[in-house]
């Protein structure tokens, strides 16, 4: 599959690609076609699944609400979307929610909404509402085409647009371990790549905002960083924020955001 798309990479390396985010309307340098993230996703993510314990919403609880909060979240997303008339935009989504049982502090979204929650997360997110906001502000990160911006990076700084194509065509471990660590895959697969503080700050203000849509308190977002930073105790920090950074302007910045987040806030069931 990887050979295959190698003439589409080097097409859009040499036109040196600038793309018009749907959501904000900004300009964005991603040299890999979506469509082919999402394609490389089925294969990546029903790997992954493979090789993990994944816990079952029929037997667990926990596993019920992660599918819960992830079911509103996309349907946050999906009605936000059709508001704005680009329903179009998510043709190539095929969704999927699943918590799996590891004690790593972490969550992601694929290209094309394929989402992971680890158990080792639960205890700080600590209720569904600040589950809600880490899954909105995963999901806004797949929407936002970060983690591709993020390997079109890496891959124009190490072997520039020539050489993309021996590395796609020739080193396909490396390429899917570029992708796995662009979307904060595991752990063991190498070093992830961080977010820039842009990419966090906007995955946060739209993360809240699907979060609020969803029904759930975006409030409940300052608890959970605030948590998170204290994960680590001092010691290693989370994995979750060796890919998010956190620094203490993060809550100050939540807070900016939290007034027009709070405007799509509708508890669930009161109608108002």
């Amino acid at each position: 599959m990887i050979r295959n798309i190698t003439s589409v990479f080097v097409l859009a390396a040499l036109l040196i690609a600038c793309s018009k985010n749907v959501l904000t309307g900004k300009k964005q340098f991603t040299l890999l076609p979506e469509s082919e993230l999402q394609a490389m996703t089925t294969t990546e993510y029903q790997t992954f699944l493979s090789k993990n314990k994944v816990v079952s919403a029929t037997t667990n609880r926990d596993a019920e609400m992660v599918k819960r909060a992830g079911n509103r979240i996309i349907k946050a997303v999906e009605e936000h979307y059709a508001e704005l008339g680009i329903s179009d935009k998510l043709a190539g989504f095929k969704w999927e929610v699943n918590l799996v049982e590891d004690k790593t502090v972490n969550a992601w979204c694929m290209p094309g909404g394929k989402i992971v929650v680890y158990t080792g997360i639960l205890p700080i997110t600590q209720n569904e509402a600040a589950l809600a906001a880490v899954m909105g502000h995963e999901v806004s990160h797949a929407l936002l085409q970060h983690g591709n911006q993020r390997m079109s990076q890496v891959l124009m700084a190490t072997v520039g647009q020539a050489a993309l194509a021996v590395v796609v065509a020739n080193k396909p471990r490396e390429t899917q371990n570029l992708f796995l660590n662009a979307y904060g895959v595991g752990a063991t697969v190498g070093v992830l790549l961080p977010f820039s503080r842009k990419h966090e700050l906007e995955a946060d203000k739209w993360g809240l905002i699907f979060t609020a849509r969803a029904g759930y308190n975006p409030q409940e977002a300052i608890g959970l960083w605030e948590r998170m930073e204290k994960a680590g105790d001092g010691q290693k920090p989370p994995e979750f924020l060796s890919t998010h950074p956190s620094e203490g302007r993060r809550i100050e910045k939540l807070k900016q955001m939290m007034p027009e987040a709070l405007k799509y806030y509708k508890p669930m069931g009161t109608g108002k």
